[in-house]
């Protein structure tokens, strides 16, 4: 729902693309990024990175500024996000075979609250497709600055049972592992049938231990350590936010992502579209994931990496996210209701704060 225009005229292209049904508009959008991404055209929304070098996880990440996973499903513009100046960018959910997704429409927007409500339900072209597109990605050949990082995202296919869920993971995490800076592990998504159980105690330790043994099997292959972050959604309760955090520490992954769309209907209650079945994102959600990575901070303690995501409409969205716990951050329903901007705008406030 982007277009690559200069940032003082993306108030016009909202405008156009908000008057197109959401889906085309996102569809166009990533068409239009596709087609711009490492051409002379990309200046029209290039930007430069701002420089707030961080290491996390064992990751340098130039700023601390991330495309949240979603957007670009298919990992085919990884090169025009990363000219928008982002420290890192996450592509996906990829699934082990190409799927439609639920039937449309399945995107709507509310503009009310700067928000949307989505039930996509892991649409994308498969794993093949996916890994090809990241390697046409040029963005670690360019030697004119700090590479930004490249994080892969992961789930199961609607069609495979919940008890097999474990099998789609590995078979992903086996494709990806070669080219990411960091995968992560979805289970956070209200669009596919029962993920959100992987959640649960039992679910959680068993595919935590399975993805953990696959990874070191990975590592003495591949010769590296690839950083495991794990997903989860906002419509939790601080116990069982517990037993997620004392999950991911068992099972050493390296980092979680707070959070995912909300299923709550509180924050837009009234309002066309509310009562749409999906996703809640964008500022409806600000609350809840900043409450959630309290929660987890509290739980994992002052070091454990933790990336904030949920409902950054501003610069100072993205300082809260901090305040809150988290150590890098990531925004999605923000760049289509800001455009590009917000992408220097957080990471150059960010910086500021280091003094």
């Amino acid at each position: 729902m982007l277009l690559p225009l200069p940032s003082s005229l993306y108030g016009l292209a909202r405008t156009f693309l908000f008057g197109v049904d959401a889906e085309r508009a996102h569809e166009l959008t990533l068409d239009a990024l596709a087609r711009t991404q490492n051409t002379p055209l990309a200046c029209a929304y290039a930007a430069p990175r701002v420089a707030d070098r961080s290491t996390i996880a064992g990751l340098s990440f130039p700023n601390r500024i991330g495309l949240a996973a979603g957007l670009d499903k298919n990992a085919r513009c990884i090169d025009a996000f990363g000219a928008m100046g982002f420290g890192f960018v996450e592509v996906g959910t990829v699934t082990p075979k190409p799927q439609p997704g639920n039937a449309k429409p399945r995107i709507f927007r509310l503009p009310q609250r700067d928000a949307l409500i989505n039930r996509l339900g892991f649409n994308n072209e498969g794993l093949d497709a996916f890994i090809a597109n990241v390697q046409r990605a040029r963005f670690r050949r360019d030697t004119g600055r700090p590479p930004m990082l490249l994080g892969l995202n992961i789930g199961k296919n609607a069609a495979t049972p919940i008890e097999r869920a474990v099998d789609d993971y590995l078979i992903c995490l086996d494709g990806v592992y070669p080219h990411a800076d960091y995968v992560t592990i979805n289970i956070s998504s209200p669009n596919t049938a029962n993920l959100r159980s992987l959640q649960s105690d039992e679910a959680l330790d068993a595919l935590l231990g399975a993805v953990a043994d696959k990874r070191e099997t990975l590592a003495a292959r591949q010769g590296k350590r690839v950083p495991l972050f794990v997903k989860i959604a906002p419509d939790l309760d601080q116990a069982q936010v517990g037993v997620i955090a004392a999950t991911l520490l068992r099972h050493r992954m390296d980092g979680v992502i707070a959070t995912n769309t909300t299923l709550a209907r509180e924050a837009v209650a009234g309002l066309p579209h509310a009562e749409e079945a999906g996703g809640l994102s964008g500022a409806p959600v600000r609350e809840a994931s900043n409450r959630v990575i309290g929660q987890l901070r509290a739980a994992l303690g002052p070091d454990y990496p933790i990336i904030g995501v949920g409902g950054v409409l501003s610069a100072a969205d993205a300082e809260a996210k901090i305040d809150a716990g988290a150590n890098l951050v990531q925004i999605y329903t923000g760049l289509i209701y800001r455009g590009p901007a917000l992408v220097r705008q957080a990471a150059q406030a960010l910086r500021d704060r280091k003094g």
